[in-house]
């Protein structure tokens, strides 16, 4: 996005990749469909920023959702809404975007040099890459980079970047998962039995916040949408404490009175796994939740009155030990600090130098958050860029 607006306003642009094929990690977003966005109100959307918000206000509403779906349309690719609010190229893939993309850059004469790593800068304050032939340096007016995370560092993104960055006195927040899957310490037979079973329409709650989604019981602990969204409070929990304690809502669309009242009818001979089963259309996988909390409570459930029963089903009680790493998360919290860079994104200490993408300290929950992200910073820094290269133009 950075490399298109530079070229489109008459600059001369050479794109570095890294690896020996283009946008990989985008590539492999589209095998979910490709959720370029959210069609939610722009208020809400930037609030899932959270603590990120206010640096990332003025690039988001410069370039909103709304005109990352004309952009995407300008380029052959119809977009669609889904039922949750997700906006979607109708081919619900990643690759003939990209095509159309690279033919655009192509024909605003963008050349592109693949499998060049940036390494960092030399003593002439020169870009230094690592190439098959060997270390080459550039003299460039000036830079963009977006050099992403650490997440599924195999796709190109392995934050090489944070010791040169830290050599040059460029404050880094510690990279760490986020929207990743969370360690819970499942019984055996729990484990054997429901691993790769999915939990349908839950509420997940850590403290006074919670989420309303799906989720996938795994041998290692849980992961899923409804997780990922609370990945940043679960994170400062386990920081602080060691743990966090997490609350499964496995009815969130009915009161705790509503169930009390449903149990309260007789059950026959019906076993309670049965009566559960048909009276509060809980299926095995929410059955054996209940089960596991009360085995680890030492109080059978077929035990426990039914407004325990009820209690329970409203809040399982669930200990997460730890976060899955890093290499296994979708995206990554941490990177350079909003503070190290000024209003354009430019580094405060390399005049010239801009950032953009998730090599910036902040994160966001799946459903479109982190392209559009990606995609308005890469727009903002290139118009830094373009600022900042008429101001030398001037002197």
């Amino acid at each position: 996005m950075a490399a298109e607006t530079l070229a489109r306003a008459g600059v001369g642009v050479v794109l570095f990749e890294r690896m020996p094929r283009l946008a990989r990690k985008l590539l492999l977003a589209g095998r979910g469909g490709l959720n370029l966005t959210h069609s939610e109100p722009i208020e809400n959307f930037i609030s899932r920023y959270r603590g990120a918000a206010p640096h990332l206000r003025a690039a988001i509403e410069a370039f909103p959702p709304a005109d990352l779906r004309a952009w995407c349309e300008a380029l052959g690719q119809e977009t669609f809404v889904g039922t949750s609010g997700r906006v979607f190229p109708r081919a619900m893939k990643t690759s003939p975007l990209l095509r159309a993309w690279m033919q655009r850059l192509a024909a605003l004469g963008v050349e592109v040099r693949l499998g060049h790593r940036w390494t960092g800068w030399n003593a002439k304050n020169q870009l230094v890459f690592e190439a098959s032939a060997g270390e080459i340096t550039i003299d460039a007016a000036c830079a963009v980079l977006a050099l992403g995370g650490a997440s599924w560092p195999r796709l190109g993104s392995d934050a090489s970047w944070v010791a040169p960055f830290e050599g040059a006195g460029i404050e880094v927040a510690p990279l760490a998962p986020s929207n990743c899957g969370v360690r819970v310490q499942w019984s055996e037979i729990f484990r054997t039995r429901f691993a790769g079973a999915p939990l349908k329409r839950i509420a997940l709650a850590i403290g006074d916040e919670s989420a309303r989604g799906e989720a996938m019981i795994t041998a290692e602990g849980i992961e899923g949408g409804a997780v990922y969204a609370l990945t940043p409070l679960i994170r400062n929990a386990i920081a602080t404490n060691g743990r966090a304690g997490l609350a499964i809502d496995l009815r969130p669309d009915a009161s705790e009175s509503d169930l009390v009242a449903r149990l309260a009818r007789p059950r026959g001979k019906q076993s309670l796994a049965t009566y559960l089963r048909k009276a509060l259309h809980l299926d095995a996988p929410a059955l054996g939740l209940l089960q596991e909390a009360a085995h680890k409570a030492a109080t059978p459930l077929a035990a426990m009155p039914a407004d325990a029963v009820a209690r329970l089903i409203k809040s399982v009680p669930v200990e997460v030990t730890g976060l899955m790493p890093i290499e296994r998360a979708i995206s990554t919290a941490g990177g350079v600090s909003f503070d190290a860079i000024d209003e354009t994104y430019m580094l405060r200490a390399r005049p010239g130098t801009f950032v953009a993408g998730e090599m910036l300290d902040w994160e966001a929950p799946t459903g479109g958050y982190l392209l559009q992200a990606s995609f308005a910073t890469g727009r903002a820094a290139a118009n830094g860029a373009l600022s900042y290269l008429a101001r030398r133009s001037q002197i």
